[in-house]
């Protein structure tokens, strides 16, 4: 799967008008709130990258983060985000940009989300190492990186992954996967495209980028969310990282880490 398509899928207008609905109907997850208001603060500035058509920072700006950017690479998502922010009045700057590439200098924000899975819906496990030390690289030392990814450990989809692993050692697995945990399934936009990880690859791709590790939970395990978000997001797993403070190799660096 090359970037390209997924750019393709995430830029076609019904595609984009969910994500819209999504943004003025659902708003932010019980879980993502509990989440983003533990471990960032109010005044931090905060970048979300594949914000998509706004959900998640007109969420946050709503209970009172008024330092946000939101960077999508799909420009049709970046204009109806802004459409929805001159609606709303909300002052958040979305641009479009790669998040393999990000244009921003180093350490400049308190720290990043990367929210509904879309880390993982960045094809080859090259460019999602680009893309992890790209935001190591723009947060602050000490700052946050909080994202979410489903769980290829999940019991309900033992038997896909099963079947799915016979697959790949038979050498018969669909041409368009890169590597094994590849998911590239048909909808009625297109095929759509997301890498589901283990916790042991996920803990080690963050360890490669410089991240420390501060918590990974369920999203089930963090709030009971109303049938709409369920509906709109299968479970997933939350991602707490940190990047280290450099000056510090023990106390310093432990007492920063939320409670």
């Amino acid at each position: 799967m090359k970037q390209q398509e997924v750019r393709a899928y995430y830029s076609q207008s019904p595609v984009v008008e969910h994500y819209a609905d999504a943004a003025a109907t659902i708003g932010l997850w019980i879980s993502e709130e509990k989440i983003f208001t533990r471990v960032f603060e109010h005044d931090h500035l905060l970048l979300e990258v594949g914000c998509g058509a706004g959900r998640i920072a007109f969420g946050l700006h709503e209970i009172g983060f008024h330092n946000l950017m939101g960077v999508d690479n799909s420009k049709a998502m970046i204009t109806e985000a802004r459409r929805l922010a001159r609606i709303l009045r909300f002052p958040i700057p979305f641009r479009v940009g790669d998040a393999t590439q990000l244009e921003f200098e180093d350490g400049m924000f308190d720290g990043a989300i990367f929210g509904f899975n879309g880390l993982m819906q960045i094809p080859t496990k090259g460019s999602r190492r680009q893309a992890m030390s790209e935001l190591f690289r723009i947060i602050r030392p000490g700052g946050y990186f909080v994202f979410t990814a489903h769980d290829r450990e999940n019991p309900r989809y033992r038997r896909f992954w099963k079947k799915e692993k016979k697959q790949w050692q038979r050498g018969k697995q669909k041409p368009e996967l890169d590597e094994f945990g590849d998911r590239c399934e048909p909808t009625s936009h297109g095929d759509l495209y997301i890498h589901v990880p283990t916790s042991k690859e996920m803990r080690a791709e963050l360890k490669a980028a410089g991240f420390r590790v501060e918590a990974d939970v369920l999203r089930s395990q963090i709030a009971n969310e109303p049938l709409s978000v369920r509906e709109f997001s299968d479970e997933c797993r939350f991602w707490v990282a940190r990047r280290p403070l450099r000056e510090a190799s023990g106390s310093a660096d432990e007492e920063a880490a939320p409670s």
